[in-house]
C-alpha cells in the first residue's frame, strides 16, 4: 500500500483558537498577544521574534495553570471525523505546532494522531521563565520537518496533505500535493490548491 501523509497545523486548525490568547486571557494582556499574532499570521512579522515575544508576556505564570487552560481548549469543527476519514483511508497523521506541548500532546492522544512536533515553555520549579525552545521556532521549520518526515517514511509530494491557516504554515506547502487553506490568511490562500472556508475540518475528506 502506498505511504500517505496529512499533516495538520495545531492553533486556528485542529483547536479553534490560539492557544497563547487563551494563556494571555488568563493575565489580562489577550488583545497585546492578538495583535501580534494576527501580524505573524499574515506574514508580516518574522515568526521566531513573535513567537519569544508573545512568551516572554507569560513569565511568572505556573505551569500548573497552564495545563489546566489547556485540558479545556476547544476541538475545531469536525477535527475527530477528518482524523479518522483520513486514517481509514491509510493517511499517517501528524501535527506541526509553533505553539506548545502543554496542548498539542493531550490534544493529539484524544485524537488518535500519530505524532506532534511543536514547542517546550521553559520553567524553573514550576512557574514560566518566559522563554521557548524547540522544534517549531522559525519561518521555515515546518517545511522543514516535513521533508524529514517524507524521508524517514518513504513518502512522496504527490501523497502529502497539508492543513494550515497561516504564514508559518507557508513553508510545508512546497512539499505537499494537496495543500489546504483553511478559513487561513490571504498570504496562505495564494499558495493553496484546496481553499476551505467552512469551519468544519471533515470538508478535507472531499479531496482525498
Amino acid at each position: 500500500m502506498t505511504n500517505k501523509l496529512a499533516v495538520f497545523d495545531f492553533d486556528s486548525t485542529l483547536m479553534d483558537g490560539e492557544t497563547l490568547e487563551f494563556f494571555a486571557r488568563e493575565i489580562g494582556i489577550e488583545e497585546k498577544i492578538k495583535s501580534i499574532t494576527d501580524k505573524a499570521m499574515r506574514g508580516e512579522l518574522d515568526f521566531f521574534e513573535s513567537l519569544t515575544e508573545r512568551v516572554s508576556f507569560l513569565k511568572g505564570l505556573s505551569v500548573d495553570k497552564i495545563d489546566e487552560i489547556c485540558t479545556h481548549l476547544p476541538l475545531m469543527n469536525g477535527a475527530k471525523d477528518v482524523i479518522k476519514g483520513l486514517k481509514e483511508k491509510g493517511y499517517k497523521v501528524v501535527c506541526f505546532s509553533g505553539g506548545f506541548k502543554n496542548a498539542t500532546i493531550p490534544f493529539c492522544e484524544k485524537l488518535g494522531i500519530d505524532a506532534e512536533f511543536s514547542n517546550i515553555l521553559h520553567s524553573k520549579d514550576g512557574i514560566l521563565t518566559g522563554q521557548v525552545g524547540g522544534e517549531m521556532m522559525f519561518n521555515d521549520s515546518k517545511g522543514q520537518m516535513l521533508k524529514r518526515l517524507q524521508k524517514l517514511l518513504d513518502i512522496s509530494i504527490e501523497n502529502t496533505l497539508t492543513v494550515g491557516d497561516g504564514a508559518n504554515d507557508l513553508s510545508m506547502f512546497q512539499y505537499a500535493g494537496k495543500r489546504v487553506a483553511f478559513c487561513a490568511k490571504s498570504i496562505l490562500k495564494e499558495n493553496a490548491n484546496i481553499i476551505i472556508d467552512d469551519n468544519n475540518l471533515s470538508n478535507i475528506l472531499k479531496y482525498v
